[in-house]
């Protein structure tokens, strides 16, 4: 068997035996979405501009680009962005603001992020890379996406929602702050993420709209609730997220 991999997307697998005709190669799409992600948030970013809105509260995009360089090139501030302890928090903000404040010109920080992590990150690593980031880009594209008011939805790949849907199963927490019962189901019926408890409420929507909802972005996030009424304006005005 010869197999060739491509740069950076297509595989192909073709047996050739003496005397036959070389079979049909098989194809197969092979991608980073982590990487797809993160180059699709740069080129909104450049066209927005520093200072368009996002749905990370008050953060401008310039905030949000100084959030993600932060969290890949600043190890002694990144524990601030997820650890509670307010003096980890305030070093955090700080640096933050230092980034974004810097002398570099929109351009030069965009090509901060889309050059990703350091040479000494192990997030270089390209399963690592996907573990961490897939998620993280996916949720702060949207977030500038969504900000605006005439956004509309993308067609979302199969392969990213499939991936979306593998993480979401992973990180149960996202939705521990409900007020009671929370299932999220995708169209098909598969229980993506639950939490027990009444009321019951159910959240039916692809998985990537479902990710955005768990990772409290309710509002703009595309699903169907189901329950009583009360039970499901709790659940929108909960406190989603890590």
């Amino acid at each position: 068997r010869r197999r060739r991999r491509a740069s950076g997307s297509w595989k192909t697998g073709s047996v050739i035996r003496e005397g036959k005709l070389p079979a049909v190669p098989r194809l197969e799409l092979v991608t980073n979405w982590a990487q797809r992600e993160r180059d699709l948030l740069c080129d909104l970013l450049l066209a927005a501009g520093p200072a368009a809105p996002t749905l990370c509260g008050d953060w401008t995009t310039l905030d949000l680009a100084a959030h993600l360089i932060l969290r890949e090139r600043r190890p002694d501030a990144a524990p601030g962005i997820v650890v509670p302890w307010a003096s980890l928090r305030r070093y955090t903000e700080r640096v933050q603001r230092s980034i974004a404040q810097s002398e570099r010109s929109w351009p030069e920080l965009v090509a901060t992020v889309r050059g990703g992590p350091p040479l000494w990150s192990p997030l270089r690593f390209g399963p690592l890379d996907e573990v961490a980031n897939t998620v993280e880009f996916f949720v702060h594209h949207e977030d500038v996406r969504r900000a605006v008011p005439d956004w509309k939805p993308r067609t979302v790949d199969a392969g990213l929602e499939h991936a979306l849907g593998k993480a979401l199963g992973r990180l149960r927490t996202l939705i521990r702050r409900a007020p009671g019962g929370l299932e999220l189901h995708t169209p098909d019926g598969a229980v993506v993420l639950a939490k027990p408890g009444q009321p019951m409420v159910v959240a039916t929507a692809p998985a990537s709209e479902l990710l955005l909802f768990a990772y409290g972005r309710q509002h703009h996030a595309r699903v169907e609730l189901s329950g009583s009424e009360p039970a499901t304006l709790a659940v929108l005005g909960a406190r989603f997220g890590l």
